[in-house]
């Protein structure tokens, strides 16, 4: 599937949460209707098992059957991506293989966490899971969490690989991503809510949501009024989105937060995640519930 302009994966797409049963066991026909919703609000794609999705504490076969049924649920209209992200390089083409596999339409492969490899090794790991499918893959550079970030001479090997298209840059750092967008040529998506249009000025294609989830046509608005020249309108989009989005992504906790919006709203059975994420629990639902309200949405 190919988009306006060329682009594989789309504008907006929305790291999707994982539901859980109240025991903790994966349920499907949420995730199946959630990922319905979804796509009928306006996103193009939808990534699965990445951060949003609790993928460090679902396992290989849940993974496999979560793409499978949303595959098959919404795969006619819009990209799935799969998260195969793992500090065990050998794990992260296994859950490429797996995802492939299932039907995933495209990969994410976040810079190894935790034991901080050189960057001849974070090269080496990307190229590894690029190298696994035929799948085109968006690498996903996010220092805060893994502890590595990715340099301009990384990203200009990496951009060399065929089946390396894309970027979910949630370093923050815009001026930064003007550069490698610049170089690379490489579809860049902004993946911080907050800094949606501040990205698209800078010559990025979409972004990466978790507050889509509850605003899919706000952001496409947003995205839209940009590149049809009419910058005002974008401002005033992205600004109206503000409360949400900090009320969602402020506290740095946007699985807790989306799943607690998502059940205010009745559009997941239960708000259960797996240890050690914890769901919001009264203050933070009264914080999630006041921005719904005020955005128009309760």
């Amino acid at each position: 599937m190919t988009f306006e302009n060329g682009r594989t994966f789309g504008t907006l797409l929305t790291a999707m949460v994982t539901p859980f049963h109240e025991d903790g066991s994966l349920d499907i026909d949420s995730a199946v209707s959630l990922a319905k919703r979804l796509i009928a609000a306006g996103n193009d794609g939808l990534v699965l098992s990445g951060t949003t999705g609790e993928s460090p504490t679902t396992h290989a076969p849940e993974k496999a059957e979560l793409v499978a049924a949303v595959v098959e649920a919404v795969g006619d209209r819009a990209t799935i991506i799969a998260g195969a992200s793992s500090n065990d390089t050998e794990h992260a083409v296994r859950m490429a293989e797996q995802a492939a596999q299932a039907g995933a339409h495209g990969l994410l492969a976040v810079t190894p966490y935790y034991s901080r490899p050189s960057q001849r090794g974070v090269i080496a790991h990307l190229r590894a899971i690029a190298d696994s499918t035929e799948l085109p893959v968006m690498l996903y550079d996010i220092p805060g969490r893994t502890g590595v970030r990715l340099t301009a001479q990384s990203y200009d090997e990496l951009a060399q690989h065929e089946r390396i298209v894309a970027v979910k840059d949630a370093t923050g750092d815009v001026g930064a991503a003007a550069a490698h967008i610049a170089r690379t040529g490489l579809d860049w998506y902004s993946g911080d809510d907050g800094l949606f249009l501040p990205f698209l000025a800078v010559g990025a294609v979409g972004l990466v949501s978790v507050t889509a989830h509850v605003a899919a046509d706000d952001f496409k608005q947003v995205a839209q009024s940009f590149f049809h020249g009419d910058n005002s309108e974008a401002i005033s989009r992205a600004a109206k989105l503000i409360p949400l989005t900090e009320a969602i992504m402020g506290s740095g906790a946007g699985a807790v937060m989306i799943k607690a919006a998502l059940g205010e709203l009745g559009h997941i059975e239960s708000t259960a995640m797996r240890l050690p994420q914890m769901r919001a629990n009264e203050a933070e639902i009264a914080v999630v519930r006041s921005a719904l309200q005020a955005h128009g949405l309760l």
